[in-house]
C-alpha cells in the first residue's frame, strides 16, 4: 500500500521536479503566510542558488495530507550527492515557515525538506478564538505527537523515491525541528515513551543527526533520561535564556530545554544559550526577542549549523571554533564553556 501512494506520489513530483531543475535559481513557491512574516532579506536570497517546490502528498495508509516544501540547491555538480535536512515545525505552523534556515542550508548546497503536520498546522489559528484552547490542547494530544514522526518518515520515502532523491546523500541526512518539532525531531531520532508494559518508539535510522531547537519536554513524562537513553547520533542543542514556552493551559521555562540537553546520554551533542531572545525567536518572525537580537541570532544559528554539520561529517571542528570566536557575545556564560569543551 505504501509502495503504492509513494509510486502515485512519485508521478505528481516528475513535471515538478523537471520545471524546478528547468527553471534553475529562480524557481519559487508562493509566499508565506501571514503568521510566517518574512526576515530581512540576506546575501543568498538576493541571488538564490536554490529552489522550491512544494507538493501536496497525502499518506494513503493513513488518509492524511503531508503538505511539503523542497528547497533544492542548483548549483552543484550534476553527480554531486546532496545532503539532506528534513525540518519539523512548531505547533501552528506550516511547511512555510522557517524558510531562512532553508534558504540559507539550500544556498549552501544542503536540501532542505519542510514538512507541514495537519493536525497541529496554522489551521490551529483560524476559526472560532474561543476554542482554540481546544485546537491546541487536541493538537499536544499523543495521536498527534505519534502522527508528526509518521509524517517524516512518509516524507523522506517520499523525496527519495522521486528523481531528485537519487542525488540525495544517505550517509547525510539530518532531522531538526523547532519546540513541537524538536520533539517530533527527536522521536524520529530514536526517543521513546513507555505505555504500560512496552515501549512507544519511531526512530528512523535514515537520520544520521538532528538539530533540536527549543525543544520541551516530553509532554506527560517524567523521566527524561528514560526516554531519550535510545538517542545514539550527534545532535546540536539551541535554546535561550528567555526561551520561555506559554500557550493557554501549557507553560515550559527555558531551563526545560537545558533538562531535554542533559538526558541525551550520547555523548556527540552540543549545546547553545543565546543570552535573552524568545521561544518564537527561531521562527520567521523577525522582531519576537528584540529587535536588534532577532535577526543576529538568526544568522549566527544557520553557521552554527552549518559548522555542526562539518563537525559531524567531515570531522573538522575548525568552524565551530571560529564560530564561537565570532558569536560569542550573544550566549550566555554558561554555553560559550560548553560550546568550546564540546569543540575542542
Amino acid at each position: 500500500m505504501r509502495a503504492e501512494t509513494i509510486d502515485r506520489t512519485r508521478r505528481r513530483l516528475i513535471g515538478a521536479a523537471a520545471a524546478l531543475l528547468a527553471a534553475g535559481p529562480a524557481a519559487s513557491g508562493p509566499g508565506p503566510a501571514p503568521e510566517e512574516a518574512q526576515t530581512p532579506a540576506h546575501a543568498e536570497d538576493e541571488a538564490p542558488t536554490f529552489g522550491t517546490i512544494d507538493v501536496d502528498t497525502v499518506d494513503a495508509q493513513r488518509a492524511r495530507a503531508v503538505p511539503l516544501r523542497l528547497y533544492w540547491p542548483t548549483q552543484t555538480a550534476s553527480d554531486a550527492q546532496v545532503p539532506l535536512v528534513v525540518f519539523s515545525h512548531g505547533i501552528g505552523g506550516s511547511r512555510r515557515g522557517y524558510s531562512y534556515l532553508g534558504r540559507h542550508w539550500a544556498a549552501q548546497g544542503w536540501a532542505s525538506l519542510h514538512v507541514q503536520h495537519v493536525g497541529s498546522d496554522s489551521a490551529l489559528w483560524r476559526g472560532n478564538p474561543f476554542t482554540v484552547v481546544g485546537r491546541l490542547r487536541d493538537a499536544a494530544q499523543e495521536h498527534e505527537a505519534v502522527d508528526r514522526v509518521k509524517d517524516l518518515r512518509f516524507a523522506l520515502d517520499v523525496l527519495t523515491a522521486m528523481p531528485l532523491g537519487a542525488a540525495i546523500d544517505p550517509r547525510r541526512i539530518v532531522v531538526a525541528g523547532h519546540s513541537y518539532g524538536a520533539n517530533t525531531a527527536l522521536l524520529a531520532l530514536g526517543a521513546r515513551v513507555a505505555r504500560g508494559d512496552r515501549w512507544l518508539q519511531f526512530r528512523d535510522p535514515r537520520f544520521a543527526a538532528g538539530v533540536i531547537i527549543s525543544a520541551p519536554p516530553f509532554y506527560g513524562e517524567h523521566d527524561l533520561a528514560a526516554v531519550l537513553s535510545p538517542v545514539s547520533v550527534p545532535t546540536l542543542h539551541v535554546t535561550a535564556t528567555q526561551d520561555v514556552i506559554q500557550i493557554p493551559g501549557y507553560h515550559s521555562g527555558a531551563a526545560d530545554r537545558i533538562a531535554v540537553f542533559d538526558a541525551v546520554a550520547d555523548p556527540r551533542k552540543l549545546l547553545v544559550v543565546y543570552e535573552g531572545g524568545s521561544h518564537s525567536m527561531f521562527t520567521d518572525r523577525g522582531v519576537t526577542g528584540g529587535v536588534a537580537l532577532n535577526p543576529q541570532v538568526k544568522t549566527a544559528t544557520k553557521e552554527l549549523t552549518l559548522a555542526f554539520f562539518r563537525q559531524t561529517f567531515d570531522h573538522d571542528v575548525s568552524a565551530l571554533v571560529s564560530w564561537l570566536a565570532q558569536w560569542q557575545g550573544l550566549l550566555a556564560p554558561e554555553a560559550a564553556l560548553r560550546l568550546a569543551g564540546s569543540a575542542g
